[in-house]
């Protein structure tokens, strides 16, 4: 069957580029699977979807979009899972904003209900004389899953306590202060849940290239080959031969995402040069730093909402001994802070003392 969609969802950027797709009846159920629904209901909160370019579009009942099956874990958002059986007629859930669909398991109530997705069928991928086709996944991605790493130019990981701490302000106050400096900056977003909108803010502040897990066919990095997915976003960003990386760890220490796993990852850690911690408040940026100080990751910063005033800068200076500077406020003393512990680095050398 075919039909013409309304919206192809991000997730599906590198599988689908044309709004005209082939369905068919057997859906894998398995994360990745590319499908084609119908939207059932109305929202006023989050109600939006994320297309390809990264535009953010009004989702309406009966708009017929494309999305990616897959799993979240978000405190902030959606919990949901891929099915054991997906078949036409089911009904399942939009987790994101970047078209992640699923059974949705659990909800915050500051985003209000999921909306309702009619599943119609498997997004066919044609190739060559075959009109059969087979149901198309987004892996393996254009970036390619890695066992080992390439030699790579120093690496900042932005970490925090949890999502909405503050870690893609962080990242991009400190690609736009390297830059300045006269730095090329790469950038890119190891763990989290697919969406655009986080990459596309780094190039905003001066990266010239950025990746992310999504380009290494993952929906989300709660289940699934996850560090080798992160090796392989650090090799695809480091082929352009940046100066300094700039790599966002998404959602939490704590969270279901993967984030312990790439962080304890040897070869990963052999390449990180800095480690900036994004925190919601004191306590979680106490407790962050105990978490990060025997994997030998002591951050050299604390940012995120915990430091919007003095009071929180002064208690976490004074009870984690870790600088507590804000990113958003104080953005060039933020970034210079991280750049000038750098300085040992080859490649930062010449550079890192532009103003």
């Amino acid at each position: 069957m075919r039909i013409d969609v309304d919206k192809i969802a991000s997730a599906a950027r590198h599988v689908v580029s044309h709004t005209r797709v082939v369905l068919g009846t057997t859906i894998p159920a398995v994360a990745g699977t590319v499908v084609a629904g119908r939207v059932l209901d109305e929202k006023s909160t989050y109600k939006e979807l994320e297309d390809a370019h990264g535009r953010m579009r009004t989702v309406h009942r009966g708009d017929l979009i494309v999305g990616v099956l897959g799993s979240r874990d978000a405190l902030r958002g959606y919990s949901g899972v891929v099915p054991e059986t997906v078949a036409p007629g089911d009904i399942l859930h939009l987790l994101n904003l970047g078209g992640v669909i699923g059974r949705c398991t659990s909800v915050n109530p500051d985003v209000g209900q999921p909306f309702r997705v009619e599943i119609l069928g498997s997004v066919l991928r044609l190739t060559g004389d075959d009109r059969q086709g087979e149901p198309a996944s987004i892996l393996p991605g254009p970036v390619p899953l890695l066992e080992e790493l390439p030699q790579l130019p120093p690496v900042v990981l932005l970490a925090g306590t949890c999502m909405h701490a503050g870690k893609t302000a962080a990242a991009c106050a400190l690609v736009r202060r390297a830059a300045r400096r006269g730095l090329s900056v790469g950038a890119c977003k190891l763990t989290g849940v697919a969406l655009r909108r986080d990459t596309l803010e780094m190039e905003d502040h001066g990266a010239f290239v950025a990746h992310s897990f999504a380009d290494a066919g993952l929906p989300s990095t709660n289940t699934g080959p996850v560090v080798p997915a992160a090796r392989g976003v650090l090799a695809a960003v480091a082929e352009h031969r940046p100066d300094l990386i700039v790599a966002e760890l998404g959602d939490g220490l704590l969270g279901t995402y993967g984030v312990m796993d790439v962080l304890t990852d040897p070869a990963i850690q052999r390449s990180v040069s800095a480690v900036v911690l994004s925190a919601n408040d004191p306590v979680g940026a106490w407790g962050a730093v105990q978490l990060l100080e025997p994997l030998g990751l002591r951050p050299v910063v604390v940012t995120g909402p915990a430091t919007d005033n003095a009071a929180g800068c002064s208690v976490i200076t004074e009870r984690s001994g870790v600088a507590a500077i804000n990113a958003r406020q104080a953005s060039e003393a933020f970034g210079d802070h991280v750049l000038d512990g750098l300085r040992g680095a080859p490649s930062l050398r010449v550079v890192a003392g532009r103003r």
